[in-house]
This record gives structure tokens, C-alpha cells and sequence, in this order.
């Protein structure tokens, strides 16, 4: 590839981007790297520097990375958007795709991964993580009833379905999203209707039938071991 690409690396952590940048700029094919802390930001950086390839972590506080790929897709249809996130559970994967997303990797992937990635969606291709491609594969083509209800939610709903299920309180939520406790109370109560769950013992059920429920830290599991 004769022109170096550009990137635009969207991440809440700066530490995190730091390392990802460090990594990228290695690479002869890629070329200026932009930040950015979270989804409004990104948005207007796009319109600003039409990166050729977006990398976007999808669990970030504001608007959240959904809506940003939704937001993203709006501006700009041909818009390259790579998600690079923690969740290796295939409906993350499936609904950021759907959203418009191009590539879906895992951060516990080889950091080979990130580059060839960035790479496959500069060149007009896509990628997804090779651990998970054939889960994402039967689960767009298998789609069961209880996934579809799920995929009602919008984007901000499915962030603070997946929050509440793994045990965070509706304030703690609207910390993390900095967004109002009312309004976290308000989705709440329409993620209940659409999902036709009544308790949150429902919510949290449904959740871990999908993989949604995060393990704890690992190094909140050593911690609890025997000396």
C-alpha cells in the first residue's frame, strides 16, 4: 500500500491508547494516529480528519461506542470502523456489525491482530477476530427469538441492559455514563418492557443466558487464594 493510512484510536483510557499508538506507529503502513477520549469527541475529529480506519472500544462513558458507530455511519457511510473491545461474546460482535461496524477484534487478541485488522479494513475488506468468526458466523445466521428481543434495545439501552445485569446500581450507571440519574432510571424501566422482565433477577437470568455477565478481575480471583 502506496499511502500511509490514518487512524483515529477512540478509547477512554489514555494509558490504554498510548500503548495501542506506540504499537500502530510501528507499523511502516500506517501513518498519523488521532485520539480521542470518547464518542462526541471522536465524531467531531472524524469530520475534521476523515481517518481512513476508526478503532473504537464500544464500552466508554457519554455517548458509548454504539452510538458513536451509529453516529459515525451517518456522517459518513463509508466510514471504516474497526471495534476493538474487551467483550469476546458473539452479540457485542453481531450488533456492532449490524450498527455498520466493518472489523470486530478482542484486546486479548495477539497484538499482531490490531495491525492486520486496521490494514484488512483500509484496503476496503473486513475482519473479525479469528476466535471469534465462526461463533459470530451461527449467530447471525442462527438467531434465536430471545436475541431478537435484545436487539430491540437501542444502543444506550443495550450499555445500561449489560451494566445492570453484571450488578452496577442505576446510580453507579449514571457516574460511569455521566448521564443523569433519572435518565438511567427512565431506560431501565423501558428495557424492562421490551424485554418483558419484571425483577432484576429476570434481567440478570436473561443476560447470562447470552454471555453478558462479566467474569470478576482475575487479579480479584488470585487475590482470594490460599497464601
Amino acid at each position: 500500500m502506496s499511502k500511509r493510512i490514518s487512524v483515529l484510536l477512540v478509547d477512554d483510557h489514555a494509558v490504554v491508547r498510548a500503548g495501542y499508538k506506540a504499537y500502530l506507529s510501528l507499523c511502516d503502513s500506517i501513518g498519523t494516529i488521532h485520539e480521542a477520549d470518547r464518542g462526541e469527541s471522536a465524531c467531531h475529529l472524524y469530520d475534521r480528519e476523515r481517518p481512513e480506519v476508526v478503532v473504537l472500544d464500544i464500552s466508554m462513558p457519554g455517548i458509548g461506542g454504539f452510538e458513536t458507530i451509529r453516529r459515525l455511519i451517518l456522517r459518513d457511510p463509508r466510514c471504516r470502523i474497526l471495534v476493538f473491545s474487551i467483550h469476546d461474546e458473539p452479540i457485542y460482535a453481531t450488533r456492532a456489525l449490524k450498527a455498520g461496524a466493518k472489523g470486530y477484534i478482542i484486546k486479548s487478541s495477539v497484538p499482531e491482530t490490531l495491525v492486520t485488522a486496521v490494514c484488512a479494513l483500509a484496503e476496503g475488506g473486513t475482519f473479525i477476530a479469528p476466535e471469534l468468526a465462526q461463533r459470530v458466523a451461527m449467530s447471525m445466521l442462527y438467531e434465536e427469538d430471545e436475541t431478537s428481543v435484545i436487539k430491540q434495545l437501542s444502543p444506550r439501552e443495550f450499555d445500561i441492559f449489560c451494566l445492570l445485569a453484571n450488578g452496577l446500581t442505576p446510580r453507579e450507571i449514571a457516574e460511569k455514563l455521566r448521564l443523569s440519574y433519572k435518565t438511567v432510571c427512565n431506560h431501565g424501566t423501558a428495557i424492562k418492557d421490551k424485554l418483558e422482565v419484571k425483577t432484576m433477577a429476570e434481567l440478570t437470568l436473561l443476560a447470562s443466558r447470552h454471555g453478558l455477565i462479566q467474569a470478576p478481575p482475575v487479579e480479584a480471583v488470585v487475590h482470594l487464594q490460599p497464601v
